[in-house]
C-alpha cells in the first residue's frame, strides 16, 4: 500500500491518538484536527474509523514476511538465523510499539466493533514462517524436539513489553534517562538477552524420567 503524504500523516496521528485514548476514545474529528486535515479527506482515503485502524495495522505490520524470508534464506546456520529473527522482531516491535499497544487493548476488548481478520491472517502467516524455521532446525537435530513453538513469539514479545512498560524502573536501575539510550539498550543489551533466552529454549533437552 503506497501512501501519499496526507495518508501517512493521518495514520501517524491516528496511531498516536488510538494509543493514548483508545479506539473508542478517539474521534475522526480529533484525528482531522491534529493532522490539520479536512474530516472529509479521512473518509475519502479510508472510508471509516474502523477501516482507518485496519489500514494502520496493515501499514505497520506488513513487510515482516519479506524480511523474515531474507533471514531464512540468509547465510549462516540455524543459531545465526534465530539471532537474526529475534533482532528483526525486536526492532519491528520497538518501532511499532504504539500500534501493538492499540492491538493489545482493542483485540482483547470483548465488545470491540473492529474486525481484526486481516491482522489475524497476517499474524498466522508470520507465525507459520517462524514455526517452519524451528521445525527445520528440529529435523536437522539442532533444536530440541520438546520446544513449545507457539510460546516462542509470546516469550519475545512479553520480554520486550515488560521492559518497555516498566522502562522508568529500568532507567533508574541502569542509570540512564534519555530516549536514545533506551533505543540503544533495546537494540543491544535487551536484544542479546532475548536471543540467548530463545536459543536456550530451543536447545534445552528435557531430562529423561527414569522413575
Amino acid at each position: 500500500m503506497e501512501l501519499n503524504e496526507k495518508q501517512s500523516r493521518i495514520l501517524e496521528v491516528a496511531e498516536k491518538l488510538f494509543a493514548e485514548n483508545g479506539f473508542d476514545g478517539t474521534s475522526v474529528r480529533q484525528i482531522a484536527r491534529e493532522a490539520d486535515i479536512n474530516v472529509a479527506m479521512i473518509s475519502y482515503y479510508f472510508g471509516s474509523k474502523e477501516k482507518l485502524l485496519d489500514a494502520l495495522l496493515f501499514h505497520r505490520f506488513s513487510g515482516f514476511r519479506k524480511e523474515m524470508e531474507k533471514v531464512i534464506a540468509g547465510e549462516g546456520g540455524y543459531m545465526t538465523k534465530v539471532d537474526n529473527m529475534v533482532a528483526l522482531m525486536v526492532r519491528r516491535i520497538h518501532d511499532n510499539r504504539r500500534a501493538y499497544k492499540v492491538v493489545n487493548f482493542e483485540y482483547s476488548n470483548p465488545v470491540r466493533r473492529v474486525s481484526f481478520d486481516n491482522y489475524v491472517r497476517q499474524k498466522r502467516e508470520n507465525y507459520n514462517m517462524i514455526e517452519g524455521l524451528i521445525r527445520n532446525g528440529q529435523e536437522e537435530g539442532v533444536f530440541s524436539k520438546h520446544v513449545n513453538i507457539p510460546l516462542i513469539v509470546p516469550t519475545i514479545l512479553g520480554t520486550y513489553f515488560h521492559f518497555y512498560y516498566n522502562k522508568k524502573f529500568f532507567q533508574a536501575l541502569h542509570g540512564f534517562n534519555e530516549q536514545i539510550t533506551i533505543d540503544d539498550y533495546v537494540y543491544t543489551t535487551l536484544t542479546i538477552h532475548i536471543q540467548q533466552t530463545i536459543k536456550a529454549l530451543l536447545t534445552y533437552e528435557m531430562p529423561v524420567n527414569k522413575g
